[in-house]
């Protein structure tokens, strides 16, 4: 991270991955399955589910409804969530080309709004 100062207050600039700002291990994939998780909880909330209708949609219990909520993303792999989107009734594309810029990134997005990590 970038230090910075503006008057008297220093800062540190962050990435555009907070995970790996904050030193997680595997930074990529938490920013992954926080983007995976926002559509989905965003899915949930648009049909008006509570976690208890939800968790019986995606076939889970409650309580990982909340787990999710909660961004313990520890409990869940990528591939689990790309089933909650199914489960939600939304198709999952996989695209795969070669990078644009730089560094290559995994991009998220649903409805036409993109979210990149």
């Amino acid at each position: 991270m970038k230090k910075r100062k503006v008057g008297d207050a220093e800062y540190c600039e962050g990435s555009t991955n907070v995970y790996a700002d904050l030193g997680y291990a595997n930074p990529e994939e938490w920013a992954l399955k926080a983007s995976i998780a926002t559509k989905i909880l965003g899915i949930i909330e648009e049909n008006g589910l509570t976690q208890k209708d939800a968790g019986t949609r995606l076939g889970i219990a409650q309580g990982r409804v909340s787990d999710l909520k909660r961004g313990q993303f520890d409990k869940f792999s990528v591939e689990k969530l790309l089933t909650f989107l199914n489960a939600l009734d939304r198709d999952v594309d996989i695209v795969i080309r070669p990078k644009v810029e730089e560094v290559a990134h995994i991009t998220v997005s649903a409805d036409g709004i993109v979210s990149s990590r």
